[in-house]
């Protein structure tokens, strides 16, 4: 009679437990965080960018060290090479970071086209290194109207796919037109709180994860691959 427990499908030499000590026991890095917010607006007056500022702020407060990505200038996914300079500054940057923000309006019901096309340009692998995974994000949106998350939802789903450590905490500023002042910072308000309480969060998250930040993604089924037929396999085209 079989085995009821048996598992003959797994590797042997591939299978391994977690580590408590990879996890608690790391080497710890000394350096600030790095945070790399991007907004999804090329308006004079983008609120998604204005927001970013409040949070890069708070972020510096915090003990971060922060850098932001202009999107103007970039061009759409696959109508320029690789080597444009705007793809390589976009690639450069989320290379340098430990952690992301991505913060968008809500035009018709739905991130901008202009935030996507900045995450469609990250690859998720370049060879056999893998960009973003492993990394902390934080998702905001600001709406011309009534608060909605129809944004943020779409941004959770990006986060996952390129492997993000999403945390759970989140910002969404309704009527944003009103919430900023003339010298385009942010009124004290519930919402100005939410942002304060999300990139706390984002420095918890990242501190924690960011020493064993490859052993949380390190998976069975690609222990068994080398890092050629890895290299291959995730540099396929998509359709």
């Amino acid at each position: 009679m079989a085995d009821s427990d048996a598992t003959p499908n797994i590797s042997d030499a591939c299978f391994q437990p977690p580590e408590a000590e990879k996890l608690f026991a790391p080497a710890r890095s000394s350096h600030p965080p790095r945070i790399l917010l991007l907004h999804g607006s090329v308006r004079k007056r983008s609120f998604s960018r204005l927001a970013n500022e409040e949070a890069a702020r708070i972020l510096t407060r915090l003990g971060a060290q922060t850098r932001a990505f202009d999107p103007s200038g970039l061009p759409l996914p696959d109508d320029a090479q690789d080597d444009h300079p705007k793809v390589r500054e976009l690639r450069e940057l989320v290379m340098w970071c430990e952690g992301m923000v991505w913060c968008s309006p809500e035009r018709h019901g739905a991130m901008t086209g202009i935030l996507k096309s900045q995450i469609d340009w990250i690859p998720l692998s370049l060879g056999a290194v893998r960009l973003t995974q492993g990394k902390t994000l934080a998702v905001m949106q600001v709406s011309g109207g009534s608060q909605s998350f129809n944004a943020i939802n779409q941004l959770r789903i990006l986060g996952r796919w390129m492997r993000l450590v999403t945390i759970p905490n989140q910002s969404s500023v309704a009527k944003a037109f009103m919430e900023f002042d003339e010298h385009d910072r942010m009124k004290p308000s519930a919402y100005y709180d939410r942002i304060v309480d999300v990139m706390e969060e984002l420095m918890k998250f990242t501190l924690l994860t960011r020493d064993c930040a490859g052993y949380l993604v390190d998976r069975y089924s690609e222990r068994q691959e080398s890092a050629a037929e890895l290299s291959k396999r995730v540099n396929q085209r998509s359709i």
